[in-house]
């Protein structure tokens, strides 16, 4: 009988874990504080659920419910909300799709190699510019990107 094996040296495969997540709201609620600013982050798994969150002082609940729904839009169609904004102005009806928002502030998340999308961050609190700045600098502080190689 011929007995194959899986190396025992295999990686799994990139996931958005507590650690990362968390790490993404430090990056980016350290950005804000830093440019003297408010947010609410939101962090999400490539279906869209919460993995981790911070409303930070001033803004109010609605605005991470905006957060949300700006990760959930990127998580969904794996591209950011900017995009999204450019998409809506060369396709007609696409505005109104399920899951697009057409204000500045949510990114997809990959992978530090850029190969596996692995969720979106939704920020939101500021000018829609800082939002997605905002939300850049947390992706690129826990070490992953927001675009695939």
């Amino acid at each position: 009988m011929l007995a194959i094996a899986a190396p025992a040296h295999s990686q799994p495969a990139a996931a958005l874990d507590e650690r990362l997540a968390q790490a993404i709201v430090a990056g980016c609620a350290a950005h804000a504080k830093a440019k003297m600013q408010s947010e609410a982050i939101a962090v999400v798994d490539p279906g869209g659920h919460l993995v981790a969150a911070l409303r930070m002082d001033g803004n109010a609940s609605g605005i991470m419910d905006f957060a949300l729904t700006k990760a959930e839009a990127a998580a969904a169609w794996g591209f950011s909300t900017v995009q999204m904004v450019e998409a809506a102005k060369g396709t007609p009806g696409f505005a109104d799709a399920p899951h697009v928002v057409t204000v500045p502030g949510g990114v997809p998340v990959w992978s530090a190699d850029g190969k596996v999308r692995i969720g979106a961050v939704g920020v939101s609190g500021e000018a829609p510019a800082d939002d997605a700045e905002c939300a850049e600098a947390g992706v690129r502080a826990a070490g992953l990107r927001t675009g695939h190689s």
